[in-house]
């Protein structure tokens, strides 16, 4: 087929038969396309049955790798391909990140029926590169799918692992609340960071979760806002809530927040027995400072102690 032959050149793909083909970068039906990097291809050891690209060099470098279509079904497969930085991004050809490094073989590639199409692709790292991870991706589209196939790129230099929690805070009350913060990776590393949480209030501890792996990547100067269930959250207390994450690399970081729990019951009964305190306080600081009375019972009883006074006079007399 004419149409065939011209894309599998234009390509520049190598058609192979359909034996040990890669796991696919998505799920999909038995007889769907695959993609997924190509078996021993990578500048890496062990680059056969990768799950995603890697690749390594200085700036001013061309790195090359392959990625593989595979078609297991009985009629022949059109998809195309694009590169993408790691938000997505498509790459133009221009200034930018991963995404605009990469320079496909084709962007259209058909692939007959129980072949392997292997379409090469290359990465030509800027000279000014900034060294560091620039996370990209190659997006594969057609008969109405889609699956990306990541690429891990680092440019070789210095690398600064550093990480930050920022905005913490607790919202709602008791089963409804939630530790509520943000992660931000200020270095220049690809970052899988690691959340310990604990909380103390007046009267002891309160939480207590060990340090646990978080289900999220973070990319050089990512932001990424996350929260934490807090079922058993007090419903009377002033708390803190501490916040520490770590990274490989050495990244470590705490942030604090503060969470008082008061009810509106407890707080109006809180707020009653405040006001009748300070009135039973008020009451008895008055009394103590005010004169007696004229003819209470404290002048009859000055009076009866002069009366006396009086008569052991005389009578000693």
């Amino acid at each position: 087929m004419p149409s065939r032959t011209r894309s599998a050149l234009v390509a520049a793909a190598t058609a192979v038969a359909l034996l040990g083909a890669p796991a696919a970068a998505t799920a999909a039906a038995p007889d769907a396309w695959t993609a997924a990097p190509t078996p021993g291809g990578g500048s890496g050891a062990g680059a056969s049955g990768r799950p995603y690209f890697y690749l390594e060099g200085a700036p001013g470098t061309v790195l090359t790798d392959k990625i593989s279509i595979t078609n297991p079904g009985a009629r022949p497969r059109t998809v195309r391909l694009r590169g993408t930085d790691a938000d997505g991004a498509e790459s133009r050809g221009g200034a930018g990140d991963a995404g605009a490094w990469l320079s496909l073989a084709s962007k259209t590639v058909e692939v007959p029926p129980h072949t392997r199409a292997d379409v090469p692709f290359t990465v030509t790292v800027p000279a000014d590169a900034v060294p560091g991870d620039h996370p990209g991706a190659i997006v594969v589209s057609g008969d109405g799918r889609r699956a990306g196939v990541r690429l891990a790129l680092r440019v070789s230099g210095p690398t600064l692992a550093a990480l930050s929690v920022e905005d913490v805070r607790v919202t709602g009350r008791g089963a409804a609340a939630r530790i509520r913060y943000a992660l931000v990776n200020h270095g220049n590393v690809t970052l899988t960071p690691r959340l310990a949480v604990s909380a103390d209030g007046m009267f002891g501890e309160v939480l207590r979760r060990p340090a646990r792996t978080l289900p999220v990547e973070l990319r050089p100067g990512q932001r990424v806002r996350l929260s934490e269930k807090w079922a058993d959250a007090p419903a009377f207390d002033s708390v803190r809530v501490k916040l520490t994450a770590t990274a490989g690399g050495g990244a470590h970081a705490t942030a604090t927040a503060a969470y008082r729990a008061l009810p509106w019951g407890g707080a109006a009964a809180l707020a009653a027995g405040l006001c009748l305190a300070g009135a039973v306080w008020f009451a008895r600081r008055r009394r103590r400072r005010a004169p007696p009375p004229a003819g209470g019972p404290a002048a009859e009883e000055t009076g009866e102690r002069e009366e006396l006074a009086g008569t052991g006079s005389g009578a000693r007399t």
